[in-house]
């Protein structure tokens, strides 16, 4: 066997390798007799098939497997040799005809690339000062939000009799959809409750019912959208005849003990604590999300080493792709849409580098520190992202348990946090007061 480097440019490294006919054969030769004494084969004594007769009928798939393994062999050893670390897997191209190698008629013969991870020290972080803002959990929110909670358990009371319906209200009606005089499926109800305002309804519908009062019979006339779900409708003119049985206006509960109980809890101040637990939660992960952005600009600007091509290819295809997608449902901003693909490439590869640098970064800090995580914490995650597809939570999860690629993006983010964690433990984090708005407010960056 020969492994000899031929280039190395930057981080990128290109081995020639050779194993010999000769070798493949003698490797061959020793495969098949470890094999032998389990083989059973009509015609033959359990243990006695003649290696001729094996070579004959498994042959062509022991030197496949023999070729696979002594490629994943080598490449180990010429980076063990050459004490290099690698930064992906090893890109390998096969020379000549593959088919000779199997047949053991030609010299197996590769070329084998791959990346290097860069030698670099990362910056101590106990030396980083990181700025933290912080925000104090008001009366003035927690009224705000108890405001949002009774507003979302609006309870609808009649009103009287004679008043007509407007916006906000719930109207009882039954109705049945024509078109050209015809009752169409799918068109009528019973009892059925439309909150005014809700849109919720083809346009037309709830605003010809505003108005409207208990008893009242009314005709609506409306046009289904060119882009309605229900092709047989779509850009069809219709009528609703309506009977209206009730007009009901919202009543927004008073926040006191008996609203409080009503949701299933003890008291109002129960209620109040509960909120206040929530804000202060939702405020202190606002809070470490700028502290991790502000380490990680520092980590940054404190870090200039090569970057394997490799890695940085990959995660700006990833990137790229995500934006192809956005770019075709329509979500992209403005901005975007003027710039050239070229101008929109060569920013999205400084965001690719930025990544690939902070992740290496990372990873060498959480490695001196010894940082780790733990299978309880693999499991907990992998419970959770099988949680987001109620009924297919078993085969989820056996899709990540089969799939070492996947696992490990899994893994990523929990060893990421964890080793921010650590950072923020040993540098110097300075607090900053700033209100809601201001710990809320996206970066402009």
């Amino acid at each position: 066997m020969e492994v000899t480097q031929t280039k190395a440019e930057g981080l990128s490294r290109t081995f020639a390798v050779k194993v010999s006919a000769t070798e493949l054969q003698a490797k061959l030769a020793q495969r098949i007799e470890e094999i032998r004494p389990q083989m059973k084969l009509k015609g033959f004594r359990p243990g006695k098939v003649p290696a001729a007769h094996v070579r004959k009928m498994h042959g062509r798939d022991l030197m496949g497997e023999l070729i696979d393994k002594l490629v994943n062999e080598t490449n180990q050893k010429a980076l063990e040799d050459n004490a290099l670390r690698p930064a992906g897997q090893p890109a390998v191209k096969l020379d000549g005809d593959i088919e000779k190698v199997v047949k053991g008629e030609a010299d197996l013969a590769y070329e084998m690339n791959v990346d290097v991870m860069p030698e670099f020290t990362p910056v101590d972080a106990a030396s980083l000062t990181i700025t933290r803002p912080v925000a104090e959990v008001t009366d003035e929110q927690i009224n705000e939000s108890l405001a949002r909670i009774a507003t979302q358990n609006i309870k609808y009371e009649p009103r009287a009799e004679g008043e007509p319906a407007v916006d906000g209200d719930a109207v009882v009606v039954d109705f049945v959809g024509k078109i050209d005089g015809v009752a169409f499926d799918g068109g009528s109800a019973e009892q059925q409750s439309i909150v005014l305002g809700s849109n919720r309804f083809i346009p037309g519908f709830e605003e010809q019912l505003l108005g409207v009062k208990a008893g009242e019979e009314k005709e609506l006339n409306v046009t289904f959208p060119e882009n309605y779900q229900a092709e047989a409708l779509a850009g069809k003119a219709a009528v609703f005849e309506t009977k209206v049985h009730e007009v009901r206006a919202p009543q927004t509960p008073e926040i006191d003990e008996e609203f409080a109980k009503g949701l299933g809890l003890e008291s109002l101040e129960q209620l109040r604590g509960l909120v206040k637990d929530q804000i202060t939660a939702e405020q202190a992960n606002a809070s470490r999300a700028k502290a991790k952005r502000d380490l990680l600009d520092k980590l940054d600007a404190a870090h200039s080493f090569d970057l394997p091509p490799g890695m940085v290819d990959q995660e700006f295809n990833q990137i790229w792709q995500q934006l192809q997608s956005e770019m075709d449902a329509g979500r992209v901003t403005a901005e975007e849409k003027d710039k050239s693909e070229d101008d929109l490439k060569a920013e999205y590869r400084k965001i690719a580098e930025r990544r690939v640098r902070l992740g290496l970064v990372l990873a060498e800090m959480g490695r001196i520190s010894d940082v780790r995580i733990t299978e309880q914490e693999v499991n907990q995650a992998l419970i959770r992202e099988a949680r987001q597809y109620p009924g297919q939570e078993r085969e989820v999860v056996q899709f990540f348990q089969r799939n070492p690629n996947a696992m490990a993006q899994l893994r990523a983010p929990i060893y990421e946090d964890k080793v921010v964690d650590h950072i923020l433990s040993v540098a110097t984090v300075e607090e900053k007061q700033v209100s809601r708005e201001e710990l809320f407010a996206e970066d402009e960056a």
